[in-house]
Order: structure tokens, then sequence, then C-alpha cells
């Protein structure tokens, strides 16, 4: 498949959720995938909404990129944010940066800060459409295009799933997408500040996530990982 079509194949999946699946919306944590659905979406004038979970701890390269986008495309990006008091309480308890200090304290600042958060951003919607690839990490590698998610009740779509890393960036060259200035800086995933870093050439492209951690558990829990049947 070459590069247009697999385009036109993301592109008329995009328009099957918007036409079918209403409401839908898309998650955006601002990475090049998400630019690229953004990008999809925007150009189209798709009925799918756009948000992103805003933990408190974003690097201000990715808020400037939020800030970028909403002027380039003129369209709205709910910002959805933390519950305070969660976040108070976790601090009061174990400290701002208590997530290096275990797996467990980390993956309970992830639900705080992004599930208990994504679960308000999909009350309600019918389709939730995701940036991941296969090739991103081993927790992925089972990845399908359409998944029935139990957890929220309702269908989530993953249109880049088939999608390579250098398939990505031609699309965005192609179109002059914005990205996050992080990935010249040799960021290829961009999450919460302290817990990203870049990566050496040939490294994983998630290995500056959780960096401290085993490959296999770097989920924030947003994408639960099912091994495949």
């Amino acid at each position: 498949m070459n590069a247009d079509e697999q385009t036109q194949q993301a592109l008329g999946l995009l328009r099957t959720i918007a036409e079918t699946h209403a409401p839908a919306a898309l998650a955006a944590s601002f990475g090049a995938e998400d630019m690229v659905l953004i990008d999809l979406v925007a150009r189209q004038r798709l009925s799918i909404e756009i948000f992103t979970l805003d933990t408190g701890r974003l690097p201000e390269e990715t808020q400037s990129l939020i800030h970028a986008t909403t002027r380039r495309y003129q369209i709205p990006v709910a910002v959805i944010t933390p519950d305070a008091a969660d976040i108070e309480r976790y601090v009061a308890a174990n400290g701002p940066n208590a997530f290096y200090d275990s797996q467990a304290l980390r993956l309970e600042c992830c639900f705080l800060r992004k599930v208990k958060p994504l679960r308000r951003a999909l009350a309600g919607k019918q389709a939730w459409v995701t940036g991941q690839r296969r090739e991103q990490s081993v927790t992925r590698r089972d990845l399908k295009t359409q998944e029935w998610d139990a957890e929220h009740g309702l269908h989530k779509f993953n249109p880049l799933a088939d999608w390579s890393n250098d398939d990505v960036w031609r699309y965005i060259r192609q179109h002059s997408v914005p990205y996050n200035a992080l990935h010249d800086r040799g960021y290829p995933s961009i999450g919460c500040a302290p817990c990203t870093r870049a990566i050496a050439p040939g490294e994983d492209v998630r290995a500056g996530r959780w960096w401290w951690e085993s490959a296999e558990y770097r989920e924030c829990g947003l994408h639960p990982h099912r091994k495949a049947s």
C-alpha cells in the first residue's frame, strides 16, 4: 500500500466513525501520531471532538503546541484536568515525585492525572479515537484497528495501527503539519515532563517513557495491555 492509499484508508475510517459512531472523540496527547489525526479531522471538518488530558505536568513544548494547533486549524480542543483534591491528597501523602519510588505509586499518579479524567472525557461518547501504533512498543504489538472497550462501553479505533514511524513523519512533512518541538530533540514519545526523556539512536521509540521500569509495563492505564488470545 502506498502513502496515498494509506492516508485514504485512515481518512475513510475516520469518516465512518464520524458518520456512524457519533458522538466520537479523538484523545490527543499531541505527539506526532495525534497531529496526523488532528490534521485529517480538521482538514475534512469531520464531526469528531478533540480533547487532551492536561495532567498538570506537561512540558511547555506540549502546551505551546496545543495553543498553536487551535490557532492553525481554528478548532476547539477540550482540555480535561485532574481533580485538584485528588492531586493534593497524593502529594501530601507521597510527595510530588513519588512516581519514581515504586511502580504502584507511578500507576496511582497516572490513574489520578490521566485515567480518571479520561473517564469524564469519554462519558456519553460512542467512539474513542487514538493515535496508537503497533510498532510503538511490545505492549502494543497486538493492537487492532478497531476494538470494543468494555471498561468505557464504547468502540475504540486506532486508525494508524499499522503505520510505521516513517509513515507518520512522511505525512507530517508532506502536509506541513505542526509538531512538538521535543521530537527534534530526541523525544519520539512525549508524556509528562518528569516521566519522559530523550532516547539514544536505535532505542525503542517508547524507551524514554518511565525508563526506570521494565519495558513490558510501560503504560499509564489509559490503554490496558491485553495479551492476544
